[in-house]
């Protein structure tokens, strides 16, 4: 298929002057933009259409030959993969060009992700700031709203954070005109190419302040004491990371502030063990206990329940509390309390207390039934664990 015309692509005549080109091209760009026809096919190939036909009759040299043998003279015969436009990506087109739409393209205020901080002045972002809050049990079942003291930097009150005295002490920078970004031309195998960087005079601000805040010595920032309150949601876990946006250090000179970071230490608590949503409680019973049943309390995040312990319970038995775990974050489910069961042997006894054991040694009841040897020796190994 043969290419079109670049002059009839651009809408132009063949004795139009460059500016005429290049504000036809802006045209065509702006009308087949990406931002403008989005998820449109044809739009975006007439988009690089008009790129392609644009670098070369921007060119003087190339629009000679081309004007002079047509196609062919610019990168082979009709219908080839000619022009450099065929193959370059919507990225290498926005870096080439985008520097003819000035500050913007004909009302957006960038390339819809292609370059578009060639089209603006660069914003400043503060730095996050990273603190360490310490929770107990009851604060991680709940949730807790906590205040901390932190030095940070904060925007100059007397400069507004602009850096210049009364906030007005500027002026347009003198290096980029007031664009904050200056433009190279750079001659290449494909002919002058056109790249943008930020402004070394003003740091891509756009402008230079004549006057410094003496307050903040034209840095805009002032380090500063700030009481911050942070929610913090329930089922929250050690090493656990919360952002809080816009809670960290002022951007100098204006701009976005940073973050703050929040890491969660928890303290442990002196009778549960968590294991995730997951509490563990490890009672131990008394011998009597054990085998005659009894009722204990047993301590939870909220205080103590009471339960009841069946006669004949086996160390190593986990009774489970369903419902009186931690909630997870963000959600309604909640774990469990897991209560671990042993049984107390001691270790001395007095003259008393072993006469009784011994008229139980060989009582039935403290018998191992046939076949229950092994769970026996067993629970009796945990015992003295």
């Amino acid at each position: 298929m043969s290419k079109r015309d670049y002059y009839e692509i651009l809408g132009v005549s063949k004795s139009a002057t460059a500016e005429e080109i290049k504000k036809a091209y802006r045209k065509k760009a702006i009308q087949y933009h990406p931002d403008k026809n989005p998820g449109n096919h044809e739009a975006e190939e007439k988009f690089k259409e008009a790129a392609e036909a644009y670098e070369v009759l921007s060119n003087p040299e190339k629009r000679s030959r081309y004007d002079q043998f047509g196609h062919a003279g610019v990168g082979g015969a009709a219908g080839g993969g000619g022009g450099f436009g065929g193959g370059m990506s919507m990225d290498d087109i926005f870096s080439h060009f985008g520097d003819i739409f000035g500050g913007g393209f004909g009302g957006f205020s960038s390339f819809g992700g292609f370059g578009s901080s060639r089209s603006s002045q660069r914003v400043n972002k503060g730095t996050n700031l990273r603190v360490k809050v310490k929770l107990n049990l009851q604060e991680i079942a709940n949730g807790v709203e906590k205040k901390i003291k932190v030095k940070k930097y904060v925007s100059c009150s007397h400069c507004n954070g602009t850096g210049a005295d009364n906030g007005t002490a500027y002026s347009s920078c003198n290096t980029c005109h007031g664009t904050g970004h200056v433009t190279r031309v750079s001659n290449t195998i494909l002919g002058q190419m056109q790249t943008s960087s930020p402004c070394p005079t003003c740091q891509g601000e756009g402008r230079v302040i004549t006057k410094k805040c003496v307050h903040c010595n034209g840095e805009g920032l002032l380090r500063e004491e700030e009481v911050l309150s942070i929610r913090i949601p329930a089922g929250v876990e050690e090493g656990m990371q919360l952002s809080v946006s816009g809670k960290g250090n002022a951007a100098r000179r204006g701009g976005v502030n940073g973050d703050l970071l929040v890491l969660i230490q928890e303290e442990p608590h002196p009778d549960l063990i968590r294991e995730g949503r997951d509490l563990i409680y490890n009672l131990t019973l008394s011998i009597p206990d054990a085998i005659l049943g009894s009722t204990v309390e047993i301590p939870i995040v909220e205080g103590k329940v009471k339960v009841k312990i069946d006669a004949g319970t086996q160390p190593g038995k986990i009774l489970r509390l369903k419902g009186k775990g931690l909630p997870e974050v963000n959600s309604y489910q909640h774990g469990d309390l897991l209560v671990r069961i042993s049984v107390y042997i001691p270790k001395e006894l007095s003259r008393e207390d072993s006469k009784i054991i011994e008229k139980l040694k060989d009582s039935e009841a403290f018998t191992p039934k046939k076949g229950e040897e092994q769970n026996f020796f067993s629970r009796m190994r945990s015992m003295f664990e």
